[in-house]
């Protein structure tokens, strides 16, 4: 392995130029005090030396480095490349530079992430934690010792205090099971995710509040939690359901990916969606307009939350710890399409 080359700095050009380290800093910098006839010569210098100057320390001796860090669970499907270009969109006018960190669904990972960005000397830090974090917080902890803005989004953890941007997952739910209900479905099944997740629980809590407003009498078999967020997991959990319920004529499911091994095994043993079977699941995922039929979605605001996300992180910045909002909670959207549609397979319009 080569050796490492050596980076250029104010004091080799000072050394080089045989001026002091402060006359080469006022010159890059285009000080008045400094003559042109210097500022030709260390310009020239760092030019030929490829110098790079220390943006970060310049920032530190201002008192801040314009550095935004983030940490999400990863950055497949749509919904968290969305956030991201929130934040991205909202931080970059605010003049920051954003930090992206991705924890893999792993508990380590995530820890190493927020020393990465801790050591980076990052001003906050927006993060959505991993399905592995419960019951751990104390890593969130210690960015709160330092006295680092940290907010969460979508995922939180079960810290007191915490500050979030979360979509009413409750009311999605709710939302998605009501219409299941109004297409005429009375034996309803639910594909849920892992429940110490608040996205997962509420969602859950959602399901299951819509069944009893709307009279329906929940059976224990007609839910299944997923232990993992992927597509061969709803494989597996759609045929769990389906042996210990063979009679469902609806399901509402937690998560996109699992849902389409849901709809493929639902194909497989001939089960048509919606006329023996309506379906309709969390987010709208590019693909979910893509499937055979359309898919019936909640909308989870995505480019809205990360947008809410930094606009929260800049109020603490400004304002300090002493600020302690509750949850920004956003309102969810129903998107139906052809696969809820019990009674009718007319493209609908997509609304509310």
């Amino acid at each position: 392995m080569p050796p490492k080359k050596h980076q250029t700095s104010i004091k080799d050009l000072a050394q080089q130029l045989n001026l002091s380290i402060s006359t080469v800093s006022r010159a890059l910098a285009d000080h008045r005090d400094i003559s042109e006839a210097t500022k030709q010569r260390v310009r020239q210098l760092a030019q030929e030396l490829s110098f790079r100057p220390n943006q970060l320390a310049a920032a530190l001796r201002k008192g801040h480095s314009k550095n935004l860090g983030v940490i999400v669970p990863h950055i497949k499907g749509y919904f968290f490349p969305a956030v991201l270009n929130g934040i991205e969109k909202v931080a970059t006018r605010e003049g920051f530079n954003v930090m992206m960190c991705q924890s893999n669904e792993d508990l380590r990972r995530e820890k190493r992430n927020i020393e990465t960005l801790l050591d980076a000397q990052v001003e906050g830090i927006l993060m959505s934690v991993s399905a592995t974090t419960h019951p751990e917080t104390e890593h969130f902890e210690q960015v709160r010792r330092q006295g680092i803005p940290l907010v969460f989004f979508d995922r939180v953890p079960e810290l007191p205090q915490s500050m979030a941007v979360v979509l009413d997952d409750f009311q999605g739910a709710y939302q998605a099971v009501s219409h299941l209900i109004a297409q005429g479905c009375t034996r309803i099944a639910h594909l849920a995710g892992p429940q110490h997740l608040n996205t997962s629980r509420n969602r859950c809590l959602g399901y299951l509040e819509a069944l009893r407003a709307h009279g329906i009498t929940h059976e224990e078999q007609w839910l299944y939690s997923l232990p993992t967020l992927t597509h061969e997991a709803g494989r597996l959990g759609m045929q769990h359901l389906l042996d210990a319920a063979p009679q469902l004529d609806g399901l509402f499911a937690a998560y996109a990916i699992p849902t389409v091994g849901a709809l493929e095994v639902l194909r497989e043993q001939g089960r048509r969606v919606p006329q023996d079977l309506a379906l309709a699941c969390f987010s709208n995922e590019p693909f979910t307009a893509m499937t055979q039929p359309q898919l019936t979605v909640i909308d989870q605001r995505a480019e809205q939350m990360g947008e809410t996300a930094v606009r929260l992180f800049l109020q603490l910045l400004k304002r300090g710890p002493v600020y302690a909002p509750p949850h920004l909670v956003l309102k969810p959207e129903l998107i139906i399409r052809n696969s809820s549609l019990h009674r009718s397979q007319e493209s609908p319009v997509a609304g509310r």
